[in-house]
Parts: C-alpha cells; sequence; structure tokens
C-alpha cells in the first residue's frame, strides 16, 4: 500500500472539490457554423410590462360613424419615410429613417411573468438560457477585459441567466430596479482586502493551481475556459469602473440623454434613470461587449393608461433618441442592431366613451428594430383595423430570435446545446423563420 505525500494528499483532496466548482463553471464552445454577419453587437431596449403599440407606433384612424379602439394620440408622417409615430415620440420620431417597425408581433400568452420569459428564452414555461446568452455563447466576446453580455436595471434571473449553458455565458447585472443607477457598480467585482499588485499575486498563485489541476486532465477541455474567466474577472477590476464614470462625458451629452433628470414616479411609473443606462449601453457597445440589455418597466397601465403611458413615454424618448444620435454619429449603427420592444401589447382606447383602461393583448403588437443590417423608415406587417391581432408578416418570437441571431451571422436553428439526453436552441422545437424582408 503506497502512502501518500502531503503535497499529493492535499493536491488529490483539494483539488476534487474544487473539479465539482469547474464542472458548474466549466464553458463550451459553440460548433455552429458561422454565415455572414450584418451586426456585430445587440443593444436591447426592453419595455416590460406591454407599450400600447396604437399610441406609440401602430396608428389606427378612427373610420366610420362609431368610435371603435384606436389610437388615441396624434400621429404624424417623420423623415423620408414618412413612417407614422405618435406625438408621444417627438425624439424618437427624428430618427424615423432608421425604424424598422414590425406591426404584426404576436406571443402565445398575454401573461406578463411567462411572455417575459418566452421573449428572453423562447420558452415560457420552463428556465432556459436568455437571448443574450446564447449569442455569448455563439460568438463570445469582442473585449478580454469585459463580459461578453451585460444587462442593466434588472431583478429578473431570466433576463440574464445562462441556464444549463456554462456559467460563463451568463449576463453581468447592473442595477436593480432603477437603484444605485446614479453609482453604477458590477456586484461583487471590488474588493478593498488587498492592494490591486497583491490581488494579481493572489490570482497567478491560484492560476498556477488551476494549471496543475488542468495538466492532470488534459481531456477536460472546459477547464481553459474557467481559467480564463476568473482572469476576466480580475481584468474587469480595473476596466469596467472607467466605463461606468460618466463623469467624462460633456455637459452636452449628459442633458441629451437626461441623465438624472427621471421624474418622481407616477402611478404605477417607477422611476429609474433611464436616461444613464442608454449612455452605459453605448460605452458598452464602443467598448466590444456582444449584448447589452436596457430595461424600464412599469408599461402595465391598467386604471391611468393615458397618464402613465405619457410619464414612460416622456421618460424614454429623449434617451432613445440620443442614443440612436450617437451610434449613428459615431459609425456604429451599422453594425449595432437595436430592438425595442415589451412582452406583448394593449388593445386600444375606445375614444369619447371616458373609459381610460387598457389590458392585454399577444394577439398583436410592435416591435422595432433599428441599425444592424435592417431596412430603415420601413414597416413590417400589420394588424387589422383595431389593433386586435396580427393579420399581415406575423412574427412570432422565435421568429424574431431567428432574424436576431441570423443578422449576428449564427444560424438560427442550428445554435444548439446538447442538456438533459437532447439538443436545444433559442428557437425552440419548432424552429423560428428568419424575417428576411427586412434585410436592408
Amino acid at each position: 500500500m503506497s502512502i501518500l505525500s502531503r503535497r499529493a494528499l492535499l493536491q488529490q483532496t483539494s483539488f476534487g472539490f474544487g473539479s465539482l466548482a469547474f464542472s458548474a463553471l466549466a464553458s463550451q464552445s459553440a460548433t455552429v457554423p458561422k454565415i455572414p454577419a450584418r451586426a456585430r453587437r445587440v443593444i436591447f431596449l426592453c419595455m416590460s410590462g406591454g407599450p400600447a403599440q396604437l399610441d406609440t407606433f401602430d396608428y389606427k384612424p378612427q373610420t366610420g360613424k362609431k368610435p371603435h379602439p384606436g389610437s388615441v394620440y396624434e400621429f404624424s408622417q417623420h423623415g423620408e419615410s414618412g413612417l407614422p409615430i405618435s406625438e408621444l415620440m417627438p425624439e424618437t420620431a427624428k430618427h424615423a429613417d432608421k425604424l424598422c417597425l414590425l406591426n404584426g408581433m404576436h406571443a402565445d400568452t398575454g401573461i406578463h411573468a411567462q411572455s417575459f420569459l418566452q421573449l428572453h428564452t423562447g420558452d415560457r414555461l420552463r428556465e432556459r438560457p436568455s437571448l443574450g446568452s446564447w449569442i455569448n455563447y455563439g460568438l463570445g466576446t469582442e473585449n478580454q477585459n469585459l463580459p461578453g453580455f451585460i444587462s442593466l436595471n434588472t431583478s429578473k434571473p431570466s433576463v440574464y441567466s445562462s441556464a444549463f449553458l456554462p456559467s460563463i455565458h451568463n449576463g453581468t447585472p447592473i442595477g436593480v430596479n432603477g437603484e444605485n443607477m446614479g453609482e453604477a457598480t458590477i456586484n461583487n467585482i471590488q474588493s478593498d482586502h488587498l492592494p490591486l499588485a497583491l490581488k494579481r499575486r493572489q490570482l497567478d498563485f491560484t492560476q498556477f493551481l488551476n494549471r496543475n489541476h488542468q495538466s492532470a486532465h488534459p481531456q477536460d477541455s472546459r477547464l481553459e475556459s474557467v481559467i480564463e474567466s476568473m482572469e476576466l474577472g480580475f481584468k474587469m477590476q480595473t476596466h469596467s469602473p472607467e466605463l461606468l464614470d460618466l463623469s467624462t462625458e460633456s455637459a452636452e451629452t449628459l442633458e441629451r440623454y437626461r441623465v438624472g433628470q427621471q421624474s418622481s414616479p407616477l402611478g404605477t411609473c417607477r422611476a429609474s434613470d433611464f436616461g444613464r443606462q442608454c449612455l452605459l449601453a453605448r460605452r458598452f457597445a464602443e467598448a466590444g461587449v456582444r449584448f447589452i440589455e436596457v430595461n424600464h418597466g412599469s408599461w402595465d397601465q391598467h386604471k391611468n393608461h393615458r397618464r402613465d403611458l405619457e410619464a414612460n413615454c416622456a421618460a424614454t424618448d429623449a434617451p432613445i433618441g440620443a442614443l440612436l444620435e450617437d451610434l449613428d454619429q459615431r459609425g456604429l449603427l451599422e453594425d449595432t442592431l437595436v430592438v425595442w420592444g415589451g412582452e406583448f401589447g394593449r388593445p386600444g382606447l375606445t375614444p369619447g366613451n371616458g373609459k381610460n383602461e387598457t389590458g392585454h393583448n399577444a394577439k398583436g403588437f410592435t416591435f422595432w428594430l433599428a441599425g444592424g443590417g435592417v431596412k430603415g423608415g420601413h414597416v413590417h406587417g400589420a394588424t387589422d383595423g383595431t389593433g386586435a391581432r396580427a393579420v399581415d408578416g406575423k412574427v412570432h418570437f422565435r421568429d424574431l430570435h431567428a432574424t436576431i441571431l441570423h443578422l449576428m451571422g449564427l444560424p438560427a436553428n442550428e445554435l444548439k446545446y446538447h442538456h438533459a439526453g437532447r439538443e436545444h436552441r433559442l428557437t425552440g422545437p419548432e424552429g423560428g423563420n428568419v424575417v428576411s424582408e427586412i434585410f436592408a
């Protein structure tokens, strides 16, 4: 019987437990063949709660003698394309020729939690990897000092979870429900217990042990990515604070984005510094982050539709306009896909009946895209005369996902991951149809 040395005992026991953590964290690279990409990154402007499409981007005029549900705000045609946009979105309307409206969106359910989950993961009932995680898995990051997927202003793990994908593809959340956006930080990234130089030495020693463990398991190719993720965590300590610091931005830029100017909450509208999120999104896009999600809640307007809709549009319109302007002027919009929308829409009000209430409508609503290889000043699809349901150019969430993946250079229905005995994909068992009609 051989006697283990103290060193061998420590190696076999400590690394044996460590391998469990490694297995949980380990990364796998996608092997799906790439196709020509039109976009290199995505900024998803998520308007959770169900934006009222008939009062923002899907104009439904009153026809006939009897009033029916439709648009209750004034619409005007904008840009050379003449795109109809509501009076509530004047700054966004200045960029009408950049927008591609998808007026035939539809989803499977009008239940908030389920449709929100389906929007982000393709599945409305089970935990699945989010859209950002799938893209990060398929393409990786463009900046080795930053994560490939960042989610701003959310407390919902479904927004940024990698689920059964290796956890290195999780999104990095910054800010929760608008709180601390003024001093946005990445949770647990900073520690003051050691000077940076000593932290570097500490990590070097840890990585030396990790490399030894890796050399003993050459057949496990996943360990290399885990080691790299630990290195990324250290690099983020020196690079992320600079990106989160907006003091270098001009007063004119802060004004255009309305940073710090969010009004007090109105009704169900929760205050969040949406302008700061949009400015951070631009900075992360410039730095090479692959997928950035910006979140604005409180679009679930029932009893006070007009008041709350006006408050939400006022909070988001100018920052979105500033973001589109900056991306365009800096040459980023061409290969940045901007996506705007929520988990469903809302039925229209009936003018003149005095009611100010709206419900949920998953049968027909609007998303819009900009940049990233899509047609500007273009409308795809339509709802019926009252906006009740999509009737032309219908686009399901899985079709939207397929289109986004395709624009990013990923064959939508071939990006798969083997888990629990079968292949999984973002577009689900049915697969998604790429909406190629909207490509420029």
